[in-house]
């Protein structure tokens, strides 16, 4: 959780800029029933800054499991490896949906660690991507 505030307006030009859904999940704030919050990419635990180039949208779980982690491990290969950047990485670069459109794939050895480290499948939010998906609200369409 954030100890800095974080400007209304600055909330706001990052939520647009997430397109008003987490960065990490893609879940959109008005799918998951509650507010999205301000993730620092670098967390300020480890010298991160509130400004725009650090921040992004996030669910509250995967900002709460990714905590002041930047790094995780990659389960393939074993190496420690840095976490997706939905700032400045491309999500389908890293990631993909699985046939059913309800499980995130990790294509990259960051996609894989981020996946496992932010519990991307976690079942409660797949059982919810299934629903999403049988109303033509799910998996994102860009």
């Amino acid at each position: 959780m954030s100890k800095t505030y974080v400007p209304q307006a600055l909330r706001q030009k990052v939520a647009e800029q997430a397109r008003h859904r987490c960065g990490y999940c893609l879940t959109a704030q008005r799918l998951s029933g509650m507010l999205l919050t301000i993730e620092h990419l670098l967390p300020e635990a480890r010298g991160g800054k509130t400004d725009e180039d650090n921040l992004w949208l996030a669910c509250v779980d995967c900002n709460d499991y990714k905590g002041d982690r930047i790094e995780a491990v990659d389960p393939v290969t074993g190496e420690v490896i840095k976490l997706f950047d939905p700032r400045h990485q491309r999500w389908g670069e890293h990631f993909a949906w699985n046939e059913q459109g309800d499980e995130i794939v990790g294509r990259t050895a960051i996609g894989r660690a981020t996946v496992i480290a932010l519990r991307l499948n976690r079942p409660f939010l797949v059982q919810a991507r299934q629903i999403w998906v049988k109303t033509g609200e799910h998996p994102p369409k860009d």
